[in-house]
């Protein structure tokens, strides 16, 4: 029986990966076309990985050079003033799956872990009324592995009793560390790694899982 429910927030709760990909774009202006978008690719693929990791894959491994800690925090604040100004907009969430949530907030206990940062995430999610609906928000620079293994051993969840609901194989593969199901939603190229695809939240019935 399926009873603790764990959402990633990028691509599932809102549609903002478009935002997160214009961020890394205005971030990384000074550069050429052709290495930034070199970034998007990898960032696109790897929709969990925090924004830490991906400013310093930019610089190691497409612009092969080293940058400190300060500069990597540097670019993550300014990434994180994009979000901030353009992501409070509500038009980018998605309404299904919040339905289904307030639907379902009484039936299963719900969470985010995401790769966005964690205070961010939690301050956006306040902006946008939506925080009363989770009982936690995680996220970066935790990596998502992590925050889903404190979170089980934290609020004593069952493994056998708790999905992991998300867009990215990062989302998989951390759900898959802790030993937990996952389920896929918004990509059809999960599917191949899913053990139940959700075509849409308005006729999921978990019960019959």
């Amino acid at each position: 029986m399926i009873k603790n429910l764990l959402f990633d927030f990028d691509g599932v709760i809102m549609d903002s990966n478009p935002i997160r990909t214009f961020g890394f774009r205005e971030i990384f202006k000074e550069f050429s076309n052709e290495q930034v978008e070199e970034l998007i690719r990898y960032h696109e693929y790897n929709g969990g990985i925090p924004r830490f990791d991906k400013i310093r894959y930019f610089y190691r491994e497409i612009l092969k050079r080293d940058i400190s800690e300060e500069n990597v925090e540097e670019y993550a604040g300014k990434f994180s003033e994009v979000m901030k100004r353009e992501l409070v907009k509500k038009e980018y969430l998605i309404e299904e799956t919040l339905d289904f949530i307030r639907l379902n907030r009484d039936k299963y206990r719900i969470h985010i872990v995401s790769g966005s940062e964690e205070k961010e995430l939690q301050w956006l999610c306040g902006q946008l009324d939506i925080d009363s609906l989770f009982i936690s928000i995680h996220g970066s620079p935790t990596l998502k592995p992590l925050n889903i293994r404190q979170l089980l051993d934290e609020y004593r969840y069952e493994k056998s009793e708790t999905v992991m609901i998300g867009d990215s194989i990062n989302d998989y593969d951390a759900a898959h560390e802790n030993g937990i199901r996952f389920f896929g939603f918004n990509n059809s190229a999960m599917g191949e790694y899913s053990e139940y695809y959700i075509l849409s939240f308005s006729n999921l019935n978990l019960d019959v899982l």
